[in-house]
């Protein structure tokens, strides 16, 4: 945020540093204010997944369970505030349910527990969780993005059962404020077409993450949205920092 605005020094931004702005009462910068929208890189969602103790094979029969056993259901996160807790409290919220939240400190822990039986329930990446669900230690119920992944067309999205239920973390580059406007675009400009190469797109793909090709003025918004939208869901759930 502080080094020199001449294109050299990037910061890769996320997902989390819009949870952040909300989460933490007192940060010595304002992470829209002081940092300008360079390009995204992609998006990546989550996959509601539950331990098979539990007895719903579909997102839908899921609701319904957790509706008939308010508080009785434990909702696993890699910790207070990370993507696959908000993402679970958009959850609770949208789908009208009571689940009690039990942060860990990464996603391995919880799995861990996801496995035993401790926890019932997670929003964790597809890279984490696919090998579980594939050999049915987890089951996969629905994925977090708008629309279904093209890895995994059988897994409905949870906007299917919680209408207007979106959730997809971002990552992509920034720079200091005064950074020209010259620099900025070449950079993306270089971004971009770098993003449309079929070997990159494929990488990403790998990794649970979809090609996210943007203008800056586009990628200064949707981190904006994204930063309005988890702070509604953190103030609702009353969520505070460890």
């Amino acid at each position: 945020m502080r080094s020199s605005p001449d294109g050299y020094t990037l910061l890769m931004m996320s997902t989390t540093n819009a949870i952040n702005a909300t989460l933490y009462e007192k940060l010595n910068y304002n992470f829209i204010r002081d940092l300008v929208a360079v390009a995204a890189i992609a998006s990546t969602p989550n996959i509601l997944v539950t331990n098979p103790s539990v007895p719903a094979k579909t997102a839908l029969e899921f609701i319904g369970h957790a509706k008939s056993h308010p508080g009785k259901i434990n909702m696993a996160s890699a910790g207070i505030g990370h993507v696959s807790h908000v993402f679970g409290e958009l959850f609770k919220i949208m789908a009208g349910v009571d689940m009690v939240h039990v942060p860990y400190r990464g996603v391995g822990p919880a799995l861990t527990d996801m496995l035993s039986g401790q926890v019932q329930v997670m929003f964790a990446s597809p890279a984490a969780t696919i090998e579980h669900f594939s050999t049915g230690k987890l089951r996969a119920l629905a994925i977090t993005s708008a629309i279904r992944s093209g890895a995994l067309p059988d897994i409905p999205t949870v906007g299917e059962f919680v209408p207007g239920y979106e959730a997809s973390a971002f990552i992509g580059l920034g720079a200091p404020k005064n950074t020209p406007s010259g620099i900025i675009d070449t950079l993306n400009k270089q971004i971009n077409a770098a993003l449309a190469d079929p070997k990159i797109r494929a990488r990403l793909a790998e990794l649970d993450g979809e090609a996210l090709a943007l203008s800056p003025a586009n990628f200064g918004k949707l981190i904006a949205d994204e930063t309005e939208k988890w702070a509604k869901v953190i103030r609702i759930a009353n969520i505070k920092s460890e």
